[in-house]
């Protein structure tokens, strides 16, 4: 015989029943953290040429300014590090807005500074 949904509902929540809302609220952020990794993963190991171009294109970037600064990552290999998040750090790190770190990417400056800051491990 099919259970209700009613029945169901009571069933499955059964060992949330006695949880406070804090503890509701972790156990919710607990198991979000469980559902969304996997694509997290999928994201930092799995990316191309026009990904890449597509997030730049996202962030402002023209269509050929994206794909001189993708070229210069591929030729700097640093694909897997991500071109937004290269173009973000040199802003970061320089006091640049997004768009004049990108275009001084793309003219070939701060490549030394994102070799010694990846290659040093520490972003």
């Amino acid at each position: 015989m099919e259970q209700s949904i009613e029945t169901s509902f009571e069933e499955k929540r059964k060992h949330l029943i006695d949880l406070s809302d804090e503890q509701l609220k972790e156990h919710f952020w607990k198991l979000a953290e469980e559902i969304v990794q996997p694509l997290l993963d999928l994201g930092h190991e799995y990316t191309s040429p026009s990904i890449e171009r597509s997030v730049l294109l996202r962030m402002g970037f023209s269509s050929i300014e994206a794909t001189e600064i993708v070229n210069r990552v591929i030729q700097n290999e640093l694909m897997g590090k991500g071109a937004g998040h290269i173009v973000y750090l040199v802003a970061k790190k320089n006091g640049l807005s997004v768009r004049e770190a990108g275009l001084k990417l793309a003219e070939g400056s701060y490549w030394d500074q994102m070799g010694q800051l990846f290659n040093g491990g520490h972003e």
